[in-house]
């Protein structure tokens, strides 16, 4: 081996040479490991669970220190072990907060007034109703959701959040699941942070009117 001069290394050179690729070596999986385990994770989305917001195939990043200091949002987008199945990981939009009570409730469609669909409330006034100016709008979800035989009730308990597909008519979330309807806030990963594959995207914040 020779130095950066063209000179013959000494024997204690190329030990002092190697030790420190060593150091970079570790250090660079230290930082690698720490990164991943702690601060990010990686995903691919295998479903179209949440079109036309994340597509099939997706690959994409969520933070795991996103919630060290604050609580998810109505909106938020998480990624969390299946309840029904924990070795799985899942991902959906945060629609129900701790304490609340949401409502899936029949509506008719303005422009063909014979036809229903389902919609999503927020039970302000706590009388257990569908009322018109507490019903979210949901510019994301990709189409309108089928009808439900009847209103859908879910209390949220303490810590814990309602999350739905942005795609509903094809997403297991918490309607279907059999253990629990909630995510528990000390299982959530991760806020999904942006996409990296097939193209770069970040998932922005999304705003609610309610009880206007």
């Amino acid at each position: 081996m020779k130095d950066e001069n063209g000179l013959p290394m000494t024997g204690k050179e190329i030990k002092r040479e190697i030790i420190s690729w060593i150091l970079v070596v570790v250090v660079a999986f230290v930082l690698a490991y720490v990164l991943t385990h702690y601060v990010i994770i990686k995903a691919k989305v295998p479903t179209g669970s949440m079109l036309n917001t994340i597509q099939r195939d997706d690959k994409l990043v969520g933070l795991r220190t996103a919630y060290l200091f604050s609580e998810p949002k109505r909106g938020d987008i998480i990624i969390f072990p299946y309840p029904d199945n924990e070795s799985e990981e899942y991902i959906k939009r945060v629609i129900g907060l701790p304490g609340e009570t949401i409502i899936i409730h029949n509506v008719k469609d303005e422009a063909l007034e014979d036809e229903y669909y389902a919609a999503v409330f927020l039970d302000l006034n706590k009388n257990g109703k569908a009322d018109d100016d507490e019903r979210l709008e949901e510019g994301y979800v990709r189409e309108k959701m089928w009808m439900v035989s009847t209103d859908m009730i879910y209390k949220v308990p303490e810590n814990s959040y309602f999350v739905m597909g942005d795609n509903r008519n094809d997403s297991k979330d918490s309607r279907y699941w059999y253990k629990t309807h909630f995510v528990s806030g000390d299982k959530i990963i991760a806020k999904a942070w942006f996409r990296y594959s097939p193209s770069i995207g970040f998932y922005n914040s999304v705003t609610y009117n309610i009880g206007d």
